[in-house]
């Protein structure tokens, strides 16, 4: 069933986008491997898919609240580590299984912020973090910019530009002195990740992780993870005053 997705997902943008991976060569051959990306529209895991050439497994909400419900489908047949949102337990077990796929020398795709309810850099979650220490793998940051063109520009009837760039892999990243690594490690190991994809993208993107002043004060008001205290009966995030959605 993958491998039909894949040949699939790659036809599509080929003929729908002007697609261009950059750095494909530095995608490993082998042996296990912690893919990580921005997250600014739906369509990204897509663009992972179709740049990574290698079988993934990936860790994903239970829910895509900013997809279309035609394509909602995907995920369930691709098959991935759910994570419902604000459900520590299910959260810590979906973790679990990802982890065992990169000890067991598999990749593993996660989009470290969680979510795609805007398009800047935001701070990452703990668990790609948690899946660093844990496994001491190494991580590829890749870079997507265009995504949240392409449905727009399909109305226009023109192919957006999507850009996919992949990194030199970095770690392996450890913390120090503990098997369960606390939050204050796994924030610094997740900064240093996010900034590796900050590297990749557009400078106007980087969100919390450009230089500039001005864009990490603009995207601090956007920042903020809106299922934090999402109810267990409803998993659609609140949408907060002023806060831009797909």
């Amino acid at each position: 069933m993958r491998r039909v997705l894949a040949a699939i997902i790659r036809a599509i943008f080929a003929l729908l986008t002007r697609s261009r991976v950059e750095g494909s060569e530095r995608i490993p051959a082998e042996g296990p491997l912690l893919v990580v990306a921005n997250h600014f529209h739906f369509i990204d895991p897509l663009a992972v898919i179709n740049a990574v050439r290698r079988p993934l497994d990936f860790v994903g909400g239970f829910h895509m609240p900013f997809a279309p419900a035609a394509v909602r489908f995907i995920p369930r047949l691709w098959g991935l580590y759910r994570i419902p949102r604000g459900k520590e337990g299910f959260a810590r077990a979906a973790l679990r299984g990802a982890e065992a796929t990169l000890r067991g020398g598999g990749i593993v795709g996660i989009f470290p912020e969680g979510g795609s309810w805007t398009n800047v850099l935001r701070r990452p979650r703990p668990g790609t973090a948690f899946l660093a220490a844990r496994t001491g793998v190494r991580v590829l940051p890749i870079g997507i910019d265009g995504t949240d063109g392409i449905l727009p520009s399909l109305r226009r009837f023109r192919r957006q530009r999507v850009t996919v760039r992949v990194g030199s892999p970095i770690g392996p990243f450890r913390a120090d002195g503990t098997a369960r690594p606390g939050r204050d490690q796994l924030d610094t190991i997740g900064d240093a990740i996010m900034r590796a994809v900050a590297e990749l993208i557009p400078e106007s993107r980087r969100g919390v992780y450009s230089p500039d002043p001005d864009v990490r004060r603009a995207a601090e008001s956007v920042a903020a993870y809106p299922w934090e205290r999402t109810s267990r009966h409803d998993p659609t995030p609140r949408a907060k005053e002023g806060e831009p959605h797909e």
